[in-house]
């Protein structure tokens, strides 16, 4: 069975860097680095047709930002790499269209599960970030998750949410991960937040 390819572009000015990413990333079956460019400028030919691009360099928050947003206009999914873990980058960052953030000390698992929430359409911000004021970012929910995102803000557990809609918690569960999914935010209180700012407080 084939295992549909998510082909990868790395623009970062650091080949020891790229060397790590592809010694992380190339060997597993889903995923590919098919280019990778040092300067800004080759960004456009070589990111052409690429649906993730990691975005690591070493350049002022500012001029890494218009790079995320000329990438973003071109419908790529970028990612940026960075030792900064300002806030206020991180912030400037997501505003140009970054669909995620990652600090470098990151694990290999972290990574790889960041390249592919990103890749299905989904945001992801590295562990060091949750629980800080990030925009949230733009969400289509349900009904459903705006009913367990309610309940959940309230301060229900997940037993006491599947006896008040009548489903299973299992079904809840799934609920609940599709909404960190599709958010980049897993613990508790982050989702409780997340209820808070789409005005879904509890009764």
């Amino acid at each position: 069975m084939n295992v549909p390819l998510t082909p990868i572009t790395v623009i970062c000015d650091c080949p020891l860097f790229v060397h790590g990413l592809a010694h992380v990333i190339n060997p597993e079956p889903d995923l590919q680095i098919v280019t990778s460019v040092s300067r800004v400028g080759d960004h456009r030919s070589a990111a052409n047709g690429v649906e993730v691009v990691l975005l690591s360099l070493q350049l002022p928050t500012g001029e890494t930002s218009n790079v995320v947003t000329q990438l973003h206009r071109q419908g790529h999914a970028v990612i940026v790499l960075s030792i900064s873990e300002s806030q206020s980058d991180v912030v400037q960052c997501i505003k140009a269209g970054a669909r995620g953030y990652l600090g470098q000390r990151i694990s290999e698992a972290e990574l790889l599960t960041a390249i592919r929430a990103v890749a299905s359409g989904r945001s992801y911000f590295s562990t060091r970030f949750n629980g800080r004021s990030l925009p949230v970012p733009p969400l289509h929910l349900t009904d459903r998750e705006r009913q367990i995102l309610q309940l959940l803000a309230s301060g229900a557990t997940d037993r006491e949410i599947a006896v008040k809609l009548d489903i299973t918690e299992n079904t809840v569960h799934s609920h609940l991960d599709r909404l960190r999914s599709k958010s980049g935010f897993r613990r508790r209180a982050d989702l409780t937040r997340l209820a808070l700012r789409y005005g879904l407080t509890g009764d």
